[in-house]
């Protein structure tokens, strides 16, 4: 069984040099850096909305047991029962009984990369229950059998060429189906399942404490049916998901469309304050919140990562990393991935198995300089670092090599004392084990510029 810090670097190598790959998904990401530079015009006050909207992320994190309690109790006026997970084995037992309790044989998805920590679909399809993700992007890696490539784009890293093949292959579409041709035929395709659905399941882009509702922002008005058809609808959110009220939706839903898309505001944006009432024509009969910690609470309590709790998952972090745009979005094995996914994960699932995602960073800043609420990316990086090392997790050939380059850097007599077949020698293994095999490294001199000085001057 190989470590997963050894996997991912494994993985890394062989796709940084997949060429087709890491041209599909530069390509996708170049057409939303150059949507999200035509948006920022439109943002001649730029600075302050930056500064409000990462304030208001501060106030809810300084305040969240309070804006907890105030949601809670303002969901369940509104008729919204609330339900609390400390975890994954908790939330699956939670959303058995809820299963079990309403006879649900089908089950309708959007906005739920908190199903993804859970493994919601592997655990109920199992007991044959249907799980169809409704996002266009999340539909695609679903009938590929593969997990969300990216938190805003789940299909980045697959061409349309690639798609037209997947979905031939599928439901014996034309091969050569055009963009619009497969929305066309999923549109069809995912009206039938709405209609048949028992439960809707959805995250949250936003929990408003005031006002005891959930505020969806999404692009296909699939989350429209999911939780306007079904009998039940049931929502999967993060602990860390509040803002204050209502009143703070008119600069965050622009503020996230812009950094998730470059769009001026997302086409379809739901408030959504319980079930349906006697005097309304569609909705659910029951509506109940899942208010998920797994881990969340570890990273509340660090003093400085915590302020990663307040992310609001537009994805600019990860359209911006070097490490991501080259090694992609599989290789971290992990529900969140780049930056902020490097940043989360080892305080959500442990620094055993994923503490290693924290040195997957160049701390080039890029991904600083673009989040939307300020998040000192590269600063809770070096910080992960420090607990990963100090907390045992290092390996042991990674500890050797760097007391060895320690003792070479810091002690030029040590690096004298070690003859030119032998520095050679170690210089190959160690280059070769970072960069498995694919730089070579300029091979040293014989002498030592010291001697050199002291027989020429």
């Amino acid at each position: 069984m190989f470590s997963p810090r050894y996997v991912f670097n494994r993985k890394a190598s062989d796709v940084a040099f997949e060429l087709k790959h890491r041209n599909t998904i530069r390509y996708n990401m170049l057409k939303y850096s150059q949507s999200v530079e035509k948006g920022k015009s439109r943002y001649p006050n730029r600075v302050d909305i930056h500064d409000f909207a990462a304030v208001t992320k501060r106030n809810v994190l300084s305040n969240l047991p309070e804006y907890l309690e105030e949601f809670e109790k303002n969901a369940i006026a509104n008729n919204i029962e609330v339900l609390w997970a400390e975890d994954s084995h908790q939330a699956i037992s939670i959303l058995r009984d809820i299963i079990n309790k309403f006879g649900v044989k089908s089950v309708v998805k959007t906005k739920s990369m908190t199903s993804e920590e859970i493994d919601f679909n592997e655990v109920f399809q199992k007991h044959n229950i249907e799980c169809i993700e409704t996002d266009l992007g999340e539909f695609i890696v679903q009938q590929a059998g593969e997990r969300p490539y990216h938190i805003l784009t789940p299909a980045m890293h697959k061409s349309a060429g690639d798609v037209a093949k997947l979905f031939n292959e599928k439901f014996n579409t034309d091969k050569n189906a055009s963009a619009a041709d497969i929305t066309l035929f999923v549109r069809e395709y995912l009206r039938k399942k709405f209609l048949n659905a028992d439960m809707g399941l959805s995250g949250a882009n936003f929990l408003l404490a005031k006002e005891g509702a959930v505020a969806v922002t999404e692009n296909e008005g699939n989350g429209l049916f999911t939780f306007g058809f079904p009998k039940v609808h049931v929502v999967l959110a993060g602990i860390e998901k509040l803002l204050p009220g209502i009143n703070q939706l008119h600069q965050f839903w622009p503020w996230l469309a812009l950094h998730g898309t470059g769009q001026k505001v997302t086409a379809y944006n739901s408030i959504i304050f319980g079930s349906r009432q006697s005097d309304e024509r569609d909705g659910p009969e029951k509506m109940i919140v899942i208010l998920l910690d797994n881990g969340r609470s570890n990273l509340y309590h660090q003093p400085h990562q915590s302020e990663a709790l307040s992310c609001i998952r537009c994805g600019a972090c990860l359209n911006a990393c070097p490490i991501y745009k080259n090694v992609g979005g599989y290789t971290y094995q992990s529900v969140y991935t780049g930056p902020i996914g490097s940043v989360i994960e080892p305080h959500l699932k442990g620094f055993k198995k994923f503490g290693h995602l924290s040195f997957a960073s160049t701390l080039c800043g890029s991904c600083y300089d673009v989040c939307p609420v300020k998040i000192n990316l590269p600063d809770l990086l070096i910080r992960n670092r420090k607990d990963y090392v100090e907390g045992g997790y290092d390996s042991l050939v990674s500890k050797t090599s760097m007391t060895l380059a320690r003792e070479l850097l810091m002690k030029p007599g040590f690096n004298r004392n070690i003859n030119y077949k032998s520095k050679k020698l170690l210089i190959s293994l160690v280059y070769n084990y970072i960069f498995d095999g694919q730089r070579k490294f300029p091979e040293p001199k014989e002498d030592t510029f010291q001697n050199q000085w002291l027989i020429n001057k």
